[in-house]
């Protein structure tokens, strides 16, 4: 049996999964020369979430991360994870944007392309899978795993031989949540070796506690690749230690031939990396979590949840919330449940618990999800489900991008007219992440500090303290004082915003900023009009009209943040 190879995502996966994808590049260039020594078969160390983190919290251009960290190696290949048309975002981007992105990526260093869609819909990887073979690059096609009634064996080997057709260089199974059992491994793997010609990459959390003896099976089964990272950045959510699983197969026929004392010389290094940035390892994430099994819930998505709930002030709605996240993707037509749908289904779980009614509130990222815009649905949607989200809305039947008008020649404009575009890097990033990129590009963002913030020691007009610790018998709880009235912050007044029993308000239903006011006073509303829109969990969400009348008064502009029960305008 040949020898397996390994891919390590300590520099990317790991740091996604334990430390909010907060690792600085200025972290990761000291350890370069020792991890191109070591024999990997790639190293994965971009794309995710890692662009996004770069600009919003970071404010490092991640463009010259990719080009710092080729510089480095001499020997080891530079890996990429590349959501398909969705790029390093969280929607489709029309095909220039699309394509312009991936002949940078290989031009500033990127050797391996992992590529997948959420929706396992091939249609959505086609062209980023094209252009990167254009360029030279090797194109590792990703099948986004999960288990329910419309997938099989049979649906992922399909999958596999249309991947291999056009022309993927290796095939990645990519278990996102850490679900696939050893027993499923062993038959996939022999399934796919026996049906596609090329190698296969099996990539599992550890975040039910099985991933170790997957990889055992998969070995069994002829896996060619498994992707580990150092043990400091492994386990919970994270993934198998690469230490381990070389010490494991040294001596088998699926020896990797990597030092083991090469591996523990770097170790050292991790571990001060961990202790730097322990203030982000979230408990929930570091341990293992069975619910995964029962929930098919991804550890990143587990923990994006709490922080919802935490937000939203109802965190004692956590396992409501877990119970109706698998019925909202049975209803969904069991999406896998991987960037960006786990936020879809997750949020939309969330709105049905928070409300006490399912689909009461319907955020728009469902509602464009049910139309078919993220791609083709892979079960059956009830009929009056979709009514109700839909409208009189029907569901597209074309390939997503095809509805997008090129872009890419708009945003030049108007990042040149901003004094934005010192490269064609920088138009990307403006293209993919426009709110974001302008205060990037302008250098408005600050650097996340990693120390936790202090505690305000004293009241002032800038730190006015509403959470406190209360001591009650020897039993701590946390609470939450709402300002009420007017409220003098730094010698500005805030209108007053009433709260609840005001005849004719219409109140938000979930902590928020507002992203656009619809209406204005003296305006007249029907039942069901779009008043406004807030942001809320990363979703788009309409507050609509309740009733017909005239709008009174309007107690929020764009942009402020609202809590729930918060009351937005009147309306009489």
């Amino acid at each position: 049996m040949a020898k397996v190879k390994i891919t390590d995502l300590t520099l990317r996966d790991a740091h996604q999964s334990l430390l909010a994808t907060r690792m600085r590049t200025r972290d990761m260039l000291p350890i370069l020369e020792q991890l191109d020594s070591v024999g990997f078969y790639s190293l994965e160390v971009w794309g995710g979430a890692t662009f996004d983190s770069c600009i919003r919290y970071l404010n490092e251009d991640p463009w010259e991360r990719i080009r710092s960290i080729k510089r480095g190696l001499e020997n080891t290949p530079t890996q990429m994870l590349l959501r398909g048309q969705n790029l390093v975002g969280y929607k489709h981007y029309p095909d220039d944007i699309v394509e312009k992105f991936v002949v940078l990526a290989a031009k500033n260093g990127v050797d391996i392309f992992r590529i997948f869609d959420a929706m396992n819909d091939l249609r959505n990887m086609e062209l980023s899978i094209r252009v990167a073979k254009r360029e030279g690059a090797h194109v590792q096609g990703a099948i986004s795993y999960t288990t329910s009634p419309v997938h099989t064996l049979d649906t992922f080997a399909e999958m596999a031989v249309k991947l291999e057709e056009l022309e993927c260089d290796s095939i990645c199974i990519k278990d996102m949540a850490g679900i696939i059992t050893p027993k499923d491994a062993y038959d996939l793997i022999k399934r796919l070796k026996k049906t596609v010609s090329i190698p296969i990459d099996l990539h599992s959390h550890c975040t039910s506690g099985m991933a170790l003896m997957s990889y055992q099976a998969a070995c069994d089964a002829g896996v060619d690749i498994l992707d580990c990272v150092f043990s400091p950045l492994s386990q919970g959510t994270s993934f198998p230690p690469v230490e381990s699983v070389v010490a494991a197969l040294r001596g088998t026929g699926c020896d990797t031939g990597l030092d083991l004392e090469a591996l523990t010389e770097i170790t050292p290094y991790f571990t001060e990396i961990r202790k730097k940035y322990a203030s982000l390892l979230n408990p929930v994430s570091e341990r293992v979590d069975v619910n995964v099994l029962r929930y098919q819930i991804p550890g990143g998505m587990l923990s994006n949840l709490m922080s919802q709930l935490k937000e939203q002030g109802a965190l004692d709605k956590f396992e409501e919330v877990l119970k109706e996240t698998p019925k909202v993707r049975k209803d969904m037509g069991y999406p896998p449940l991987v960037t960006p749908t786990s936020q879809v289904v997750g949020t939309q779980a969330v709105m049905n618990v928070l409300t006490g009614e399912r689909y009461k509130v319907i955020p728009n990222e469902v509602k464009e999800y049910v139309k078919g815009m993220y791609g083709r649905i892979p079960g059956e949607i009830d009929e009056d489900l979709k009514k109700k989200i839909l409208g009189d809305d029907e569901p597209i039947t074309v390939r997503p991008a095809d509805l997008l008008e090129p872009q890419l020649t708009f945003f030049a404009k108007e990042a040149e007219t901003m004094g934005l575009m010192k490269s064609e890097e920088d138009l990307l990033t403006y293209a993919i992440f426009p709110a974001i990129a302008v205060k990037f590009l302008r250098g408005e963002i600050e650097e996340e500090k990693l120390e936790a913030k202090p505690e305000p020691s004293a009241l002032s007009d800038s730190a006015v303290p509403t959470e406190f610790l209360v001591e009650i018998d020897g039993d701590e709880f946390e609470v939450k004082v709402v300002p009420t009235g007017f409220v003098e912050l730094g010698g500005e007044h805030k209108k007053k915003r009433p709260r609840a029993g005001v005849e004719g308000a219409i109140a938000s239903s979930m902590q928020g900023i507002i992203l656009k006011i619809s209406v204005r006073e003296g305006d007249e509303l029907s039942e069901g009009d779009v008043v406004a829109v807030i942001e809320a969990m990363k979703m788009e969400n309409e507050i609509v009209a309740p009733y017909s009348g005239t709008v009174e008064e309007i107690f929020v502009s764009e942009g402020d943040t609202v809590s729930a029960g918060d009351i937005i305008m009147i309306v009489k």
